[in-house]
C-alpha cells in the first residue's frame, strides 16, 4: 500500500506547524516541549477519530522539509490516547501510523519504540491539562486496516 504524507514538522525541531489538513493552508506555529524524533505529518485523504487527518511519523534519516508531500508505505501502528481536562475530559484515540519512504526500510526495535514513546508522552508537557498515553505498537496489517478505516470516502 502506498500513502501520501504531508510533512508538517521536521526532525529535530520543537516547532509544531499547524495546517488546515484538508486545504493544506498553514494556520500557525507553536513551540512544543520536545524535538520531533522523525519527520511528522499526516496522511492525505484520511480522517481519523478526532476529525483531523491520520497522523504519521516517517521513519527515515533523510531531512524532509515542512510542506513536502512524500510517498510512503505503512509499516506499523502506534496506539495513542489523549485527554484534555480543559475540554471534554474524555479520552480520545489519536493513533499514529509509522511509515517509511518507498525506497527505504526500517526495523522497529526497542530503541525506536522508546524514542517515539518518550516524545509522544512528553511533547505536550507545556500544557499541564493535556495527557498522552502510548499503547501498543501493532504490525503493518493493523496499520493498513486503520488507514482503510480512516480513508475519506470521496478519495480515490
Amino acid at each position: 500500500m502506498k500513502i501520501k504524507v504531508f510533512i508538517e514538522n521536521e526532525t529535530g525541531s520543537n516547532q509544531k506547524n499547524m495546517y488546515d489538513e484538508k486545504t493544506l493552508r498553514h494556520k500557525k506555529t507553536v513551540t512544543v516541549s520536545r524535538e520531533y524524533p522523525y519527520p511528522y505529518g499526516f496522511i492525505l485523504n484520511t480522517t481519523s477519530g478526532d476529525g483531523d487527518n491520520l497522523d504519521c511519523f516517517v521513519l527515515t534519516d533523510k531531512k524532509l522539509k515542512t510542506g513536502e508531500i512524500v510517498e510512503c508505505k505503512p509499516i506499523a501502528l502506534m496506539e495513542q490516547i489523549e485527554s484534555s481536562w480543559t475540554e471534554s475530559g474524555v479520552e480520545e484515540e489519536d493513533h499514529n501510523i509509522l511509515a517509511v519512504l518507498e525506497s527505504e526500510s526500517f526495523e522497529i526495535d526497542d530503541t525506536s519504540k522508546d524514542k517515539l514513546s518518550e516524545f509522544v508522552s512528553h511533547v505536550f508537557d507545556h500544557l499541564p491539562d493535556k495527557k498522552v498515553k502510548v499503547g501498543n505498537f501493532l504490525d503493518e496489517k493493523k496499520a493498513i486496516e486503520y488507514i482503510e478505516k480512516c480513508r475519506d470516502t470521496t478519495s480515490p
